[in-house]
């Protein structure tokens, strides 16, 4: 588990908080340290969702694209045999996945919004302020409990700290018809 902190602190340059989300009584955010991993573990086992996002002020660099399944993940995020750079892929249930982008340039919520669209991201996924799934939690949503009473490890399956995508602006319908590579 400490091994999957940092891999986390690198990805988003040690600017990131972890939140403990209990469905009736809210989140609440913690501090993303290694020290604080037993806490978290025993709060996931209690029934509580641990969650994580980057801090506020970096949130612009970081676009969470959330419930893609395998297909979708070989489209837009990988390419010939590799990972596309910037890159974070969590499997937060069996052929479930969500993936974080760092991108090279601060992007608004409308850039957000319509690269969500483009990426097939959950509809009802708004990404102003949005928390994913902390990999090494289990995923305590009651539909993926299985008949042992167990619920999916949410793993991760890749992780690029050392890059960052070149994610375009939308078009706009003053731009010409000029076309960009896929994000």
């Amino acid at each position: 588990m400490e091994k999957i902190f940092k891999k986390l602190n690198r990805f988003f340059y040690g600017k990131w908080n972890i939140a403990v989300l209990d469905l009736e009584r809210g989140r609440w955010i913690n501090e993303a340290s290694s020290r604080n991993i037993a806490y978290f573990k025993a709060e996931n086992a209690n029934g509580r969702h641990i969650l994580m996002k980057p801090f506020k002020e970096k949130e612009c660099f970081y676009l969470l694209i959330d419930d893609l399944d395998r297909s979708i993940i070989l489209k837009h995020h990988h390419e010939n045999g590799s990972w596309k750079a910037g890159r974070m892929v969590i499997e937060t249930s069996p052929g479930n996945f969500q993936v974080w982008i760092h991108s090279a340039n601060a992007l608004s919520i409308n850039d957000k919004k319509y690269w969500l669209q483009k990426l097939c991201s959950d509809p009802g996924a708004h990404p102003n302020g949005r928390w994913g799934r902390c990999p090494g939690f289990r995923n305590r949503k009651e539909i993926y409990r299985n008949s042992k009473n167990q619920y999916p490890l949410c793993k991760l399956i890749w992780v690029d700290w050392k890059y960052q995508a070149n994610i375009p602006k939308p078009f706009s319908s003053q731009t010409r018809n000029v076309q960009s590579k896929p994000v």
